[in-house]
Parts: structure tokens; sequence; C-alpha cells
């Protein structure tokens, strides 16, 4: 079906909030078949509880009549080691850009200067080649396998490389300035 078929109420993304982890948890539901068991462990719920405190966790929701909002994905980031340590669409919100909408926000958080890491499904993995094209399409690129998640799947470590800016050496400059040209 084409995403601009689907009847789905317009999504924004946000900081997350204590009253969206159920959303969050139905999520980890959806995905237990790939990450292994999260939504009924007390760690993981811990953990998000955490992230969302520390205003590491973004959420992608849109209004549900009269349900207040509906969380159809989400991204959890860790600016102490500049990664992206959780992420997840709905299966029902996917193909609309909500993933690209939250990976954008996250990574407007994270340090350009740093590499960017994230732990995600190997290539050989069928269920991870959506996930894998869209951070390939914001600039990662495979680094080295990892070991398998808590589920069995085979994961490796993307990193997005800093963004460099080239220098500009003094001679340069003055011939940029000679010429009115402003870097």
């Amino acid at each position: 079906m084409q995403a601009d078929a689907r009847r789905m109420p317009a999504a924004s993304v946000r900081s997350s909030i204590p009253e969206d982890i159920d959303g969050w948890l139905g999520l980890a539901r959806e995905v237990e078949p790939l990450f292994g068991p999260m939504a009924d462990v007390p760690e993981f719920r811990d953990a998000l509880a955490a992230a969302i405190a520390d205003g590491q966790a973004l959420t992608s929701s849109a209004a549900s009549s009269g349900h207040g909002d509906r969380v159809l994905g989400g991204i959890v980031i860790c600016k102490a080691t500049n990664s992206i340590e959780w992420y997840v669409v709905a299966a029902s919100a996917r193909g609309l850009g909500i993933g690209g909408q939250l990976l954008q926000r996250a990574l407007d958080q994270l340090d350009p200067a740093r590499p960017v890491l994230v732990q995600t499904f190997a290539p050989s993995i069928a269920d991870g080649l959506a996930a894998r094209h869209l951070y390939r399409k914001f600039g990662f690129e495979d680094d080295r396998p990892m070991e398998p998640n808590p589920a069995g799947v085979a994961t490796v470590l993307m990193v997005r490389r800093p963004c460099v800016r080239p220098s500009v050496t003094n001679a340069q400059a003055d011939a940029d300035a000679d010429r009115g040209v402003v870097r």
C-alpha cells in the first residue's frame, strides 16, 4: 500500500514525556521477536524512564480520537557516547517518513563533530533492511560486526563519520578576500 493512501493522522516529533511510556512499551512488544524481551523487563522500563527524564528520548505521535497522543515511534540517544541506543517505528506507521523525522531530530541533538554510533541489524537480516537503508541514507556505514542481540539476531556497528569542514589556508583566504569571497 502506498504511504499517501493510508489514513494516518499527521505525526509530530517531540521530546518524550512519562505519559508516553505505555506507548513505547507497546512498540517494544511489537519488535521483541527481533530484539528479545523488553516490555516486561524491569531494567528496560527503568532505562526508558531514565532516558525520558534525562531528555534523551524523542517520540513521534499523532492525536488519537479521545485518547491523547498515539505513539508511532521513538528514538533514544546517549549524548555522552554520541549514539543511538534504541529506535523503533510502529509497523502501522512504517513507510510514512516517521523514521526519517525521528532520526533527523536525534542527529540534530548529537555532536556532528564526533562519530555517531548505532548497533543495528547485520546486512544478512531481511527484517532489518529498511532500517539499514535509512541509516545509510543518513550517512552511516558498516564499521564492524557485533555480538548477536538478545533475540540471537546478527548485528553490526554502523558509524556516521564526523562532518569535517575543509580547512582554508591563509593564502586561500587572502585570495578569496581579494575576490570578495566569504567562507
